[in-house]
């Protein structure tokens, strides 16, 4: 049973719930988003397994997950690369935010996301119980992909997207 770090609003630990109820719950609690992009400038997107307890099928960022209690945020970004993608970079943490908002399945997100950038020029050896498919994607197509096609990419990563590009472009 995985248990994610409850949080307040300035993530400090006010508990751990298992990870299924605090979605049905919609309770604060730590998480993190992974970008990696290669020296094109160009982002690896994952397209989530069909078999995904919420959002399956739909693109994201690289990967994300939670740390579980006691974990450091970027050590759970590197194990949860190495899990579903089969690989590992150096990892950068940039921002972190606060969303909220409902999902397939009854399920609701509300987490603190912790965004955690790095570089890779190599080809994912995706785990197919996480990751559907994957692809390496120019940051103005996926712009105009997002808003033409919105409904395709999870809730998460439309929320934080144009942040991160701001990152990478300055």
């Amino acid at each position: 049973m995985e248990k994610v770090v409850l949080v307040d609003k300035k993530d400090n630990p006010v508990g751990t719930m298992e990870k299924m109820e605090a979605h049905k719950k919609g309770l604060l609690h730590r998480a993190f988003s992974v970008f990696v992009f290669n020296d094109k400038n160009e982002l690896m997107l994952q397209q989530r397994a069909l078999g995904k307890y919420h959002s399956p099928g739909l693109w994201s960022n690289t990967c994300c997950s939670h740390p579980g209690p006691d974990e450091d945020v970027l050590d759970a970004g590197h194990r949860r690369l190495v899990e579903e993608m089969g690989f590992d970079c150096e990892l950068d943490e940039v921002f972190g935010f606060i969303y909220h908002a409902s999902l397939d399945k009854g399920m609701i997100e509300h987490e603190f996301d912790h965004v955690l950038i790095g570089t890779f020029n190599g080809i994912p050896k995706i785990n197919r119980d996480e990751v559907e498919n994957w692809k390496w994607i120019n940051i103005d197509d996926l712009s105009v992909d997002i808003i033409e096609n919105s409904q395709n990419y999870t809730v998460w990563f439309r929320i934080v997207y144009e942040r991160v590009k701001e990152i990478i472009l300055s």
